[in-house]
């Protein structure tokens, strides 16, 4: 090697840095010596843009160096000799999920970390899997498709392409493409749709990272479409108690017959709506006669339904008012908390289209709410009673001030 090539090879070093930070030695012995001491330096002299990514990730953190993933001979510093022995370059798409499952696969590496080893079984199952390793379709991802490959982050950092926020925005990065999914039949509205859905709203507007991603209902590396009968489970991860509900209930029957697809028959899938209260016995009739005793239940569980969100909107509205007027409502807050669980729990029960149940937790709303109107109708009644008799108050005021000034007129007379 040159002269000249080590001073410029040693310049990059110092602007790149490394696990161990920069050099100061001077003089090019001592420069050639700190770059040999960490054998990484060799491939920064090419590839110093890529050695800058690398840093940035978990792996660089736990010491991995670039020949650990791509072999030859680190120390080298010119690229015939750097390029030898078990030199990889650039593995395609197969070699990536070989090149990763050679540790990720490892009980013993992963142990320490507390990570998972079934990925690349997983990802084998996925329909990803079954493309690239299955059919050697390399249409399909690889990991370095999703998790990158030098800058490699982990989930809870913001800038990780798997981060709640970002995931479905890397998936959407081929299920948006047009031309790649019109090979497969698929349609590319998915990232819109799940944007606009209540699951979308709870994660990119409200924050809530409990609300699903794509990965929350097909899976990340083993991802898939949940089949028929495995709709209700899949939802029911999160919505325990609406699924124990469903369970019970008819659909839940016919959900795991296969002659109903859970949830999703009322629901939908990427858009995930919730069914307005005066809606239900329309979306009963999208399946049912509507004189059949099955659109009867739904008629009568939505009247039941929109007379406990009546009730619960009029509750609200009458503390508002009392708070308005200066009355303590911490006790009437209370109650109204009782009856807003009440409320919640109808949508548990109406899944199971148990509408004796659904109609005993609508009148218990209704009675704490005509308590709470009560009340408020109570104070609004003892509010007008001491408005009129401020009534005489501002009569005999008013006489004392004008008795006062024709006094004082006579006076100065």
């Amino acid at each position: 090697m040159t002269s000249g090539a080590l001073t410029a090879m040693v310049a990059i070093v110092a602007v790149v840095g490394g696990p161990r930070g920069g050099y100061a030695a001077t003089g090019q012995s001592a420069q050639l010596q700190a770059v040999q001491a960490d054998p990484v330096y060799g491939c920064v002299v090419c590839h110093a843009d890529m050695r800058r990514a690398f840093v940035e990730g978990i792996h660089s953190e736990r010491g991995i160096a670039c020949h650990d993933c791509h072999g030859g001979d680190p120390a080298a510093l010119e690229t015939a000799a750097a390029h030898t022995g078990d030199y990889v370059g650039t593995p395609d798409k197969i070699g990536i999920v070989q090149l990763c499952g050679s540790c990720h696969s490892d009980p013993d590496r992963m142990r320490q970390y507390g990570l998972q080893v079934g990925q690349v079984a997983e990802f084998r199952t996925s329909r990803h899997g079954q493309l690239l390793l299955g059919e050697r379709n390399t249409d399909a991802p690889t990991c370095t498709s999703c998790h990158d490959a030098h800058t490699i982050l982990t989930p809870d950092n913001a800038r990780s392409r798997v981060h709640p926020t970002n995931i479905s925005g890397t998936c959407a990065g081929c299920h948006q493409d047009e031309s790649l999914m019109a090979k497969y039949g698929l349609s590319t509205d998915q990232f819109d749709l799940y944007r606009a859905s209540a699951h979308g709203v709870g994660l990119f507007e409200r924050k809530n990272f409990a609300s699903p991603s794509c990965v929350g209902c097909h899976g990340s590396h083993a991802a898939m479409p949940p089949q028929v009968t495995e709709i209700a489970n899949v939802c029911g991860q999160c919505h325990v108690l609406v699924r124990k509900a469903f369970d019970a209930g008819p659909h839940g029957a016919a959900a795991r017959a296969g002659d109903l697809p859970g949830c999703t028959a009322c629901h939908s899938n990427h858009e995930t709506e919730r069914v307005a209260p005066d809606a239900v016995a329309e979306t009963c009739v999208e399946c049912h006669d509507p004189d059949s005793r099955a659109a009867q239940l739904g008629v009568e569980a939505e009247e039941l339904i929109v007379d406990a969100e009546r009730d619960l909107h009029a509750a609200d509205e009458a503390i508002e008012e009392l708070v308005a007027a200066g009355w303590q409502v911490s006790d009437l807050r209370f109650r109204y908390q009782t009856a807003l669980t009440d409320y919640l729990q109808i949508a548990e029960f109406q899944h199971g289209l148990d509408v004796e149940r659904v109609g005993d937790l609508s009148r218990r709303v209704g009675s704490i709410s005509r308590d709470i109107r009560a009340t408020a109708e109570g104070s609004a009644e003892r509010t007008w009673e001491h408005k009129l008799l401020l009534i005489p108050v501002w009569f005999l005021t008013l006489s004392a001030i004008v008795m006062g000034w024709f006094k004082l007129r006579r006076l100065k007379e």
